[in-house]
């Protein structure tokens, strides 16, 4: 690259990252003067005024009505413009489309569900469709304005094409769905991992916000893991970084072939939890439980201390412990979160799981439950959205000038 070409890249990339740290700053702060954020940041007065100006054009940031006033000269206070611009983030799950249309700072104006067709990938996709049109339909707040819409999917996505290559429970396979819904709603549209998303978005709204690093682990119809680094999502080189529904649980697993679920997760998710279960009270001579059975029936038995329930328990915690060893031995998380289905019984897995590993593995990381549950994903298009469309750079705690 030429000396002037290389220089002009590197003009670039500073200008980002000063604009994405003002941003973070008025986004996740209290209200706040323009000297104070050059100040905290160690940028100058006049960088910051510049980017601010910018910010206030595009409706991102507005003066709050406050004049801070402390001996000095009187200084408008800014705050993030969050409602003056939404966001429909999509989650479609392994058997029904979750919905919501969403300010930035995370807060739900409008929810839709769809239920996912089990034999046609055509009709899946015309219901995301339908589940978009429904919420796009939908009235918005005085001034606002649609940012973008962010897809999670639950299988092997290639984001920065948003072609997911492979998604079992909708039958999807090598579908370019990022083209298809851009040129059907004319917006900016990011399709990623639904675990990825609700990694994203447990970083910047629920359990994980401040923190530097973390994995949310996802136990639902599946199990998935998003890795989120310095508010980036890690994806590994083929883009199925996190998929822990794929850990060998055993060695005789090995040398055998999955082709629609994986080895872990076909034992320890929902329908693996439920699959056990059927076969234990079978062999054990009692009456089918009936089509509705689920996982959260044998969470509930167990803890009216059902005997076959108390087993299936115990065998899910030995199975969801060696996916927590395997990401806190690799990554050292600052932060391993729960969710999906599965962790609204997270009060009768987690300290049993933190009980199995403490001392087996060199740092154990803290492991919470998920306090956005099903929205995770969602929340997390919010942030996906917001910083594919103003060029967000991460800062990583870098000291501007």
């Amino acid at each position: 690259m030429p000396e002037q070409s290389r220089q002009g890249a590197t003009a670039h990339l500073i200008r980002r990252l000063n604009r994405s740290a003002v941003l973070d700053l008025i986004r996740t702060g209290k209200p706040i003067a323009r000297a104070e954020i050059a100040r905290r940041l160690k940028m100058s007065l006049p960088t910051v005024m510049r980017i601010v100006d910018s910010l206030i054009s595009e409706d991102l940031v507005h003066p709050n009505g406050i004049i801070e006033a402390s001996g000095g000269r009187p200084r408008p206070l800014l705050e993030f413009n969050a409602d003056g611009y939404g966001v429909v983030g999509v989650d479609l799950g392994g058997t029904k489309m979750y919905g919501a249309l969403a300010n930035l700072d995370g807060k739900i104006l409008h929810e839709a569900t769809i239920k996912i067709s089990e034999n046609s990938p055509e009709e899946n996709l015309a219901c995301l469709v339908s589940l978009i049109e429904q919420l796009l339909a939908k009235p918005l707040l005085p001034g606002m304005r649609i940012r973008g819409i962010g897809i999670g999917v639950p299988g092997v996505t290639y984001s920065d094409q948003g072609v997911v290559s492979w998604a079992p429970s909708l039958g999807w396979r090598d579908l370019p769905l990022k083209s298809l819904l851009s040129d059907r709603f004319d917006m900016p549209v990011l399709v990623e991992n639904d675990v990825n998303l609700a990694a994203l978005g447990e970083y910047g709204f629920g359990a994980g916000k401040g923190v530097s690093s973390l994995v949310c682990i996802s136990v639902g119809t599946g199990i998935g893991a998003g890795i989120v680094i310095d508010r980036s999502i890690y994806r590994g080189y083929n883009q199925s970084a996190g998929e822990v529904g794929y850990l060998p649980p055993g060695i005789e697993y090995l040398g055998q072939a999955c082709d629609r679920f994986g080895a872990l997760e076909s034992l320890a998710s929902g329908s693996g939890i439920v699959d056990r279960s059927r076969r234990l009270l079978q062999k054990q001579g009692s009456p089918d439980p009936g089509a509705e059975f689920s996982a959260q029936d044998v969470f509930n038995a167990a803890r009216r201390s059902e005997r076959w329930a108390c087993q299936i328990v115990e065998e899910t915690v030995d199975y969801l412990s060696m996916a927590v060893a395997s990401v806190s031995v690799l990554l050292d998380p600052e932060l391993i979160v729960l969710g999906g289905g599965v962790a609204r019984s997270a009060d009768i897995l987690i300290e049993p799981v933190r009980q199995r590993l403490q001392g087996l593995v060199p740092s154990l990381p803290r492991i919470l439950q998920s306090p956005l549950e099903y929205r995770a994903a969602v929340m997390g298009a919010i942030m996906l959205v917001l910083d594919a469309t103003t060029e967000h750079v991460a800062v990583n705690h870098f000291k501007l000038s």
